[in-house]
């Protein structure tokens, strides 16, 4: 009997603006629990339980900087004292302070709080490209690369183009409206179990839509009964196959036979992939596309340090597939202009394609192309720091 596809993710999107105090906190978390008992009852692995706010700049426009810092400090206390590991606080919008304060306020946000996150849109499909806020994103990525251990505090950052709330993988996620439940997969097994045996490009998308139904299926359904079971609305499933290190999407795809990841043909199977994700029927909600995260995957991040992938080629993929450039490792001497165009050139594809991507870059610090990285974190896969653009000597 094949296992269940392992939960990624249950979120509860909170309904109540901040501040958050003790008893909210708690209410939530024993809703989250209560529903993670319901999946673990009809045999499913729930690996994390998380929180998704209202954008917390928004709800505390009038308070100064330092207030909205302790109060995140505080919040990381409540989330410690009911066990959830994970909260987003959602984006700053360009109405709630996304100039040089507002990228000052998210950094301080993150630093020294664990489960917080965070996020800035740099583009809409009606907004168009922000450039300024591309470049707030850029310059947060810089504060949290030199004021966060090893620079992983932007683990927990992104910048978000075309993103709408209700989206369960994070960084991206925020809420708007009644509370809710959102539902993620460990999917890589999925898209690994279908193309087993090999499959022409044309078999890939029936193949895995029948293996879909068959395995996110049942899960949508048990999500359906605890959103029921808490009272609050099921908003959907992100099916994007997340990975999990050995359990690597990149592998997955690869058993198709037709090549590394990375070979000629790797953007035709990226736009099978998704579009057997987007077309199932099921309730969904989030990227749902293929999903390439290069330092959460063995093999991705192997293909990646081979020569196999780039940062032009992720972006090409995320035209036709999921997230865009997510934990993608940069030079730490990376320049503010650099990032600042890198962001603009993901969020330039997703409003001319109006999908939702994102960019979570991690640069290194102390570390330049051609070294390779070493975060301590058991989320990440070390891997070779290339270079944003040629380099000449």
């Amino acid at each position: 009997m094949v296992p269940k596809p392992p939960v990624r993710a249950l979120t509860l999107g909170v309904a109540g603006p901040h501040p958050l105090n003790g008893p909210a906190v708690q209410q939530a978390a024993a809703a989250l629990r209560r529903a993670a008992a319901g999946f673990e009852r009809a045999g499913y692995q729930v690996q994390t339980l998380r929180l998704s706010t209202r954008p917390v700049l928004a709800d505390l426009a009038g308070w100064r900087p330092a207030s909205v810092v302790q109060y995140a400090a505080h919040l990381q206390g409540l989330l410690d004292d009911v066990g959830v590991p994970f909260c987003s606080l959602g984006p700053v919008l360009p109405a709630a302070g996304a100039g040089a304060e507002g990228a000052a306020i998210m950094a301080d946000l993150i630093a020294g709080n664990p489960a917080v996150n965070c996020s800035v849109p740099v583009a809409s499909v009606d907004g168009g490209l922000d450039v300024p806020a591309a470049r707030v994103a850029a310059r947060t990525m810089v504060r949290l690369a030199g004021e966060t251990d090893e620079g992983f505090g932007n683990f927990n950052f992104a910048a978000i183009a075309c993103v709408g709330p209700g989206a369960p993988f994070f960084p991206a996620a925020y809420h708007a409206g009644p509370a809710n439940l959102t539902l993620a997969l460990q999917g890589a097994g999925i898209v690994a179990e279908a193309l087993a045996g090999g499959a022409e490009l044309a078999e890939v998308a029936p193949r895995l839509k029948e293996k879909l139904l068959e395995h996110a299926g049942p899960a949508v359904d048990v999500a359906r009964r605890q959103a029921a079971e808490i009272g609050v609305e099921f908003a959907g499933a992100d099916l994007s196959p997340a990975p999990d290190g050995e359990d690597s999407i990149a592998a997955a795809v690869e058993r198709a036979g037709h090549g590394p990841l990375g070979s000629p043909g790797t953007l035709s199977l990226a736009a099978a992939v998704t579009e057997a994700l987007r077309g199932t029927g099921l309730p969904t909600c989030g990227y749902c596309g293929l999903m390439l995260p290069v330092m959460e995957d063995v093999v991705l991040a192997r293909r990646w340090e081979q020569g196999w992938l780039g940062i032009d080629q992720l972006l090409a993929y995320s035209a036709v597939c999921g997230t865009g450039l997510d934990t993608v490792p940069v030079p730490g001497d990376s320049s503010l202009d650099e990032l600042t165009r890198l962001i603009c050139d993901m969020g330039t594809l997703a409003v001319r394609l109006k999908k939702p991507l994102s960019a979570r870059l991690l640069p290194v610090p102390g570390k330049s192309a051609g070294e390779r990285t070493d975060f301590s974190s058991p989320y990440i896969v070390n891997t070779l720091i290339k270079p944003l653009g040629p380099r000449t000597a």
